[in-house]
């Protein structure tokens, strides 16, 4: 149960919760797994690991091998479990959503659309195409995790995600309406509209970035490379209805960072990567969302408990505990060494999410 202590004016200065899990992760693999592991590990309990690789992870062998490779890099006497996914392609068969479900080790499958977003070219081009992998998945009752938006370069950017709902989501729902799903990153109030009037098969993630910041924070004074993901920031009355959703109690919103490194170098260039590396601070970024909000006494279910509830996991044991102390998140973080075409080696940063700034909450326990 939350608990949340106050200073002689009311105000809060420390709130311990159950230890959470992270419902929507990048590790990458490799050196770059070896460093961005740690930062998650220490917050959280679990993570749905993304499968989005270079090959993708699209096997239960595959994701079997890349979860021993995490566990490896995790750091000494760390208790982090990954949770693995599948990479849904137009081959997958539904004789291997049969041992997913089996394994025990892989949680759900993910789906994005061709080209949507980092190595995303192996996606899925028509959902037609999947129908009977999907109907294997509703009977085994093995989650489908969505990234939602529409490829179409007709398709303005700041509208991907409500074309997505209307044209794929909701007629997928109603075709499938026991396949449980969970609409990743959520955006918009439109998305909003539809998990809440959506059955309770139908949940959402939602990133510390969309809960904080607005296109604005892209896109103002310069592009702003480390402030751009996809799907992207949006208008502040989009920001307002997904932050609201958050601190609503609703279960059927809860967290998940979307953290996903890329080296300096990838963002800081001609074409940068989309992606946002949220994983140095992930709780006191949502600390922070929710204490601006008034809303300390909802970070729990929503960080702790809901996630949990919707796989039909236990919750955690143990607690986290997060104080009002000013510090500065660093400008640029150990990452994984790059190989040049003439072969000359260098040492990559990694640019975390805020650089630089300061945080009025910080895990202390």
């Amino acid at each position: 149960m939350t608990h949340i202590d106050l200073n002689q004016h009311g105000n809060p200065i420390r709130i311990e919760i159950t230890r959470p899990d992270d419902w929507h992760l990048h590790l990458r693999d490799g050196a770059a797994l070896q460093a961005v592991v740690g930062y998650t590990a220490r917050q959280f309990a679990r993570a749905i690991i993304m499968p989005n690789l270079k090959p993708p992870v699209t096997s239960v062998a595959a994701a079997r091998a890349y979860r021993e490779r995490i566990l490896a890099a995790l750091p000494e006497g760390s208790d982090f479990q990954p949770l693995m996914t599948l990479y849904l392609t137009d081959n997958t068969s539904p004789d291997e959503i049969r041992l997913a479900k089996q394994s025990g080790v892989v949680r759900a499958v993910k789906y994005y659309p061709a080209g949507a977003t980092t190595n995303s070219d192996s996606g899925v081009t028509d959902l037609s195409k999947i129908h009977a992998v999907l109907a294997e998945m509703e009977a085994q009752d093995l989650p489908l995790l969505l990234h939602g938006e529409v490829t179409d370069p007709e398709i303005d950017i700041f509208d991907r995600e409500k074309v997505f709902i209307d044209r794929h989501l909701a007629p997928l729902h109603e075709r499938f309406p026991r396949l449980r799903m969970v609409l990743e990153h959520i955006t918009t109030a439109d998305a909003v509209a539809f998990v809440q009037s959506a059955n309770d098969r139908i949940a959402a993630t939602i990133t510390p970035q969309h809960m904080l910041y607005n296109r604005n924070a892209l896109l103002v004074g310069g592009m702003h490379p480390h402030y751009y993901c996809l799907p992207i920031l949006k208008r502040e009355q989009q920001r307002q209805a997904v932050l609201t959703a958050a601190i609503s109690g609703n279960p059927k919103f809860f967290l998940g960072t979307d953290s996903a490194p890329h080296a300096r170098s990838a963002k800081e260039s001609a074409c940068g990567c989309a992606g946002i590396f949220s994983a140095h601070a992930a709780l006191e970024l949502y600390t922070t969302a929710f204490a601006q909000a008034g809303a300390l006494n909802k970070l729990e279910g929503f960080a702790s408990h809901f996630g949990a509830d919707f796989y039909g996991l236990p919750r955690n044991s143990g607690t986290v505990v997060l104080s009002q102390k000013v510090w500065q998140i660093p400008e640029s973080l150990a990452f994984a060494k790059a190989r040049s075409a003439d072969e000359t080696i260098t040492d990559e940063t990694l640019v975390p999410f805020l650089a630089g700034e300061q945080l009025a909450w910080k895990l202390t326990a």
